[in-house]
């Protein structure tokens, strides 16, 4: 695809999303650097369009990651917890995607809890799911946590270890942590929450 289809595309996507119409009514800065990508575009101004476009997928992004913060879980109780933290990544990189984490803490222990979402990275996961080599191996057993089903890998002698869950092919569910045991890393993992329906 050449750079001005690619453009062509892009702005489409966002009109659609965004109509010129209502662009006065519902004016923020990603409305706004929409608007400017197609008068750029119009003017024949395709670099210019072309970073307009970038600029608001990106504002896009940090905007579904915020959205993503709330379905992270709260501490369980006796524990602490950090303010959430959001990464977004455009397509160039890892082939784009949202990044929203927490990190659980309560005396020596502590969980990390990842959520990664539209990302061509989800998808790949998804052959570990399905490879008895994988369980076969011990590299992790397969189970089933709140009728999830998730990748468990834990060390008893060393306290720590992992769960993945993958959820419809377009969200990875991280828990990860040390000092902490076996079931309180499912419950971390178990505990985010299902999206609302757009």
């Amino acid at each position: 695809m050449n750079v001005k289809k690619a453009i062509v595309t892009g702005l489409f996507a966002l009109a659609f999303l965004f109509p010129p119409a209502v662009l006065p009514a519902a004016a923020d800065d990603i409305t706004d650097e929409i608007g400017r990508g197609l008068k750029q575009y119009e003017q024949g101004r395709y670099t210019q369009a072309s970073q307009a476009l970038d600029t608001a997928s990106q504002m896009i992004r940090q905007k579904r990651g915020e959205q993503l913060k709330g379905i992270l879980p709260e501490p369980l109780e006796g524990w602490t917890a950090d303010e959430p933290d959001v990464q977004s990544a455009g397509a160039a990189l890892l082939g784009g995607g949202i990044t929203v984490e927490r990190a659980y803490h309560r005396g020596e222990g502590s969980v990390t809890v990842t959520v990664v979402a539209e990302s061509p990275m989800v998808q790949a996961m998804a052959v570990l799911f399905t490879n008895p080599m994988l369980t076969a191996s011990g590299e992790g057993k397969i189970e089933k946590i709140k009728g999830r089903t998730a990748l468990v890998k834990y060390d008893r002698e060393g306290r720590s270890g992992s769960v993945q869950i993958l959820v419809d092919n377009r969200m990875l569910i991280t828990a990860e942590g040390n000092g902490i045991d076996l079931e309180d890393l499912k419950r971390y993992a178990g505990a985010v929450k299902e999206e609302n329906p757009s």
